[in-house]
């Protein structure tokens, strides 16, 4: 597994109503899920879900960003 912190914007919830568009979340490490086509997203609760990766679109963030999402 990649231990380097990747985020990604949601830009669709078709299928997965539950998503809001243009939100940006965390995606845990997870070989399997990513094998199989999905994504392992921290939603708004704080929780890891598994979401189809086609409804996501990978962000790259500079350094201090994501310190700064890290710490609250």
């Amino acid at each position: 597994m990649n231990s380097e912190k990747r985020f990604v914007v949601c830009v669709s919830n078709e299928g997965c109503e539950d998503l809001e568009r243009r939100m940006l979340h965390a995606v845990v490490a997870d070989d399997d899920a990513a094998a199989d086509g999905y994504l392992r997203i921290i939603d708004e609760s704080g929780d890891d879900y598994l979401y189809p990766a086609r409804n996501f679109g990978a962000v790259e963030l500079p350094l201090d960003v994501v310190q700064a999402l890290e710490t609250g």
